[in-house]
């Protein structure tokens, strides 16, 4: 029993030794709620509504604060004036990216999302390069989207209006488009290869976004095998699963808001008509159209707060010191639900970005994409894609939910690290 005691007694020393330590530490931090030994404040925040904890804690706190996700503080930016200033006015000071276990595992931080310092930065300018020259911002990229719509539209053709989930399609239509740019060859939906490397993909999407963060760093050199691969997989899982997430998200709340979509096709048979493939001049003929699809982007909120970063040298920051290597939360969600910007954030309005004269109007809150030097590659190329398949698939289907439209559930279903919608079906009618 003594020796029970004794143990204990240790223990509760070394718990009470490493919060007092702790503690000291806090006063050059931003403030927060006061964490609990070993779990921190873990306790104190919903998972499945992690948004409004922050929210909470932002109106006691301030817009910066700390919290701990067990013993290590993270530091939660709230806000987009807050945001605005660390990742634009702070850019280099708040480049590093915090860590995954998972990821660390997979990619041994190698690659462009979980990289960090010049290892990053070299294999970033790399990617961005090459990208450019396999024809990403160029108009041969662009006919390949158009491309890959219409081999969209002839499987979705396929099911004769029959009621259809389709996650999967949606999957394999921008997979194709980066095996397009990567390979300069596009497969068959039907490839057994492409079957297994898209559902390998879906598979990895439902793992890695379960998941809490951690920190975990390894400098390595860029030009490698396995870096290389790295690389590779970020820009498969990057420019496939959130496009795909989105693609169905738009797809749920078309149904959902009828006169939307109606007020869609309008203007798709107006600037468009039938007899030809949409192209991207005509998103600047088409205000409601480029309305929605940002409205669909902001209601979302598909990434609530990013990847974690992480700030790379001691940083003064609003009066606060955040030493080097804190991990830092940005919350999205703050910014693109900000009442302000956007009147009644929680309701999906297109309105949001159209001016008193029907003109799309532009929103410096609009972070979708997050904001500064870890902004997401492939911004430029998901927004092409989403244009173009959804128009396209507008101007050749009529869209029938299976249930009443008020009856719909469009409320997004919180990971960790991103959202996803319901499962739902629907019927392509052709037109």
């Amino acid at each position: 029993m003594d020796l029970v005691m004794g143990s204990v007694l240790i223990l509760t020393c070394l718990l009470l030794f490493s919060y007092w330590k702790r503690s000291c530490k806090r006063g050059k931090l931003p403030p927060g709620p006061t964490p609990l030994p070993i779990i921190g404040n873990i306790h104190q925040i919903d998972v499945k509504n992690v948004h409004q904890a922050f929210t909470n804690f932002s109106k006691i706190y301030g817009p910066v604060f700390t919290l701990y996700f067990g013993m290590k503080p993270t530091v939660v930016l709230h806000g987009y004036e807050a945001i605005k200033e660390a990742l634009i006015g702070h850019g280099e000071e708040f480049s590093g990216r915090g860590s995954a276990p998972i990821f660390q595992m997979i990619s041994k931080d190698l690659g462009i999302g979980f990289s960090n310092g010049n290892a990053w930065k070299e294999t970033r300018h790399f990617s961005l390069l090459t990208l450019r020259k396999l024809g990403v911002g160029k108009r041969s990229i662009e006919n390949q989207i158009q491309e890959e719509a219409q081999f969209l539209v002839e499987e979705l053709k396929k099911t004769n209006g029959s009621p259809y989930d389709p996650s999967f399609i949606l999957t394999c239509a921008p997979c194709n488009v980066i095996c397009a740019i990567i390979f300069q060859n596009r497969l068959e939906y039907n490839d057994q290869g492409f079957v297994n490397l898209v559902e390998k993909l879906n598979a990895n999407s439902k793992i890695l976004s379960s998941l809490w963060l951690q920190e975990n760093h390894n400098q390595q050199s860029i030009y490698t095998r396995e870096n290389l691969i790295a690389t590779l997989n970020d820009l498969f899982v990057g420019g496939t699963d959130t496009l795909k997430t989105t693609m169905r998200f738009a797809l749920l709340l078309l149904l959902k808001y009828p006169h939307v979509t109606a007020k869609v096709q309008e203007e798709i048979d107006r600037v468009i008509g039938r007899q030809r493939s949409p192209c991207l001049q005509d998103r600047k003929q088409m205000p409601y159209t480029d309305a929605v699809i940002h409205e669909v982007q902001r209601f979302i909120d598909i990434a609530p707060n990013s990847l974690p970063h992480e700030v790379t040298c001691d940083v003064k920051f609003r009066n606060y010191l955040i030493p080097k290597g804190t991990a830092i939360v940005t919350s999205l969600s703050s910014v693109l639900y900000d009442s302000n910007e956007f009147p009644n954030p929680e309701t999906f309005d297109p309105g949001h970005f159209l001016d008193a004269k029907g003109n799309f109007k532009k929103s410096d809150y609009f972070m979708p994409f997050s904001a500064g030097k870890r902004v997401c590659l492939g911004e430029g190329l998901a927004r092409m894609e989403l244009f173009l398949f959804l128009t396209t698939i507008l101007q050749n289907f009529k869209l029938k939910s299976l249930v009443p439209p008020k009856d719909i559930n469009d409320t997004p279903q919180a990971n960790v690290i991103s959202v996803s919608p319901p499962p739902f079906q629907l019927c392509f009618i052709p037109l």
